[in-house]
């Protein structure tokens, strides 16, 4: 298995309006938290995974590419062709959209997910929001599932992560890895999400999340 089993994949993400959103400065986080014991990263867009895949040529890279379809709720690497550029730009897993919603260009989850194991030959890590998407990925073959979109759609809008119910849910009823994502903001809680069946855990913003981070502090002088 590519990712390690009871590990920390750190996000190294930052918003498209800041400086920090730069592949080599991307890179340079990836390196710090490969250095601080960090056995993966999860990065966004092909010239970021690029850079971090020159820089660290034999860690865990999870890639994917948000982009927007118009008329589409879903951004995470929604179609093949998105995959393609992840794929080629040394992503070891794709991360998608595995929730029910629908699909730009006709595409199908199943499809998709098989599509980037044969003819890309790369894993496959689907983001859901509830128990009934995690399942439907898991039948369409994902290696993977993570819960990064619970508390991020219409469907899950009254939720708040991290979805340690949803975790403990996935690790009953599935088979395949469960990676625990999104809102783990604390050591304690990265560890809570290990004893709820978490195969692996990603954390961003809590590490890498400066202007985030930032502004959350900021709002309190105002």
């Amino acid at each position: 298995m590519i990712i390690p089993k009871s590990s920390l994949i750190v996000s190294c993400q930052a918003p498209v309006y800041s400086p920090l959103f730069d592949p080599n400065i991307i890179a340079a986080m990836a390196k710090v938290s490969i250095n601080q014991g960090a056995k993966g990263v999860r990065i966004n867009t092909p010239d970021h995974v690029k850079q971090v895949r020159k820089e660290l040529p034999n860690i865990p890279i999870i890639g994917l590419w948000k982009q927007d379809y118009l008329g589409y709720d879903i951004y995470i690497t929604p179609c093949y062709q998105d995959a393609v550029a992840i794929a080629e730009a040394g992503a070891d897993v794709i991360a998608i959209d595995g929730t029910l919603r629908k699909r730009p260009q006709g595409e199908n989850l199943a499809d998709l997910i098989d599509n980037i194991h044969q003819k890309l030959g790369k894993l496959v890590m689907a983001d859901v929001d509830t128990i009934e998407s995690a399942m439907a990925s898991a039948k369409a073959g994902a290696d993977f599932v993570g819960s990064t979109l619970y508390g991020y759609t219409k469907e899950t809008e009254n939720c708040h992560p991290p979805g340690f119910s949803l975790l403990e849910e996935m690790s009953r009823k599935l088979t395949i890895p469960i990676i625990a994502e999104g809102g783990i903001a604390t050591p304690e809680e990265a560890k809570k999400a290990l004893d709820y069946g978490a195969y692996s855990v990603v954390v961003g913003t809590a590490i890498t999340g400066i202007d985030l981070k930032v502004q959350a502090f900021q709002a309190m002088f105002k």
